[in-house]
């Protein structure tokens, strides 16, 4: 070799190289130790994000049910309220309207 350098360590002393050479070992391993931790924190956002879905589901479900039963309801009142027991619809009405001042009597009194 030309340069002078001797021809077994390519121009790096030994105590330079190795110096490098631990450096870089304990970039890799810090490196390492983060991209670990990362994956697991991915691993279990996307299991979170699973059972949250599962969850939204299940709650679509539930409202699309307790909407099918409020619209039978609203139909059942409808046929009530233009049907020939405008009569019972008035004594429903009287009766809650009871109840509402049964109940304010007595929180009154307390």
């Amino acid at each position: 070799i030309g340069d002078g350098a001797p021809a077994g360590n390519y121009g790096y002393t030994n105590s330079g190289y190795s110096v490098y050479e631990e450096e870089n070992e304990r970039l890799t391993e810090s490196l390492r130790t983060k991209v670990s931790a990362i994956k697991s924190l991915s691993i279990e956002i996307g299991t979170e994000v699973k059972n949250q879905n599962k969850m939204l589901s299940e709650m679509d479900n539930d409202f699309d049910s307790a909407g099918g039963l409020l619209g039978a309801t609203m139909g059942r009142l409808r046929t009530l309220s233009r049907g020939s027991q405008t009569k019972l619809l008035c004594y429903m009405m009287l009766f809650a309207l009871f109840v509402f001042f049964v109940i304010y009597w007595i929180i009154k009194l307390r």
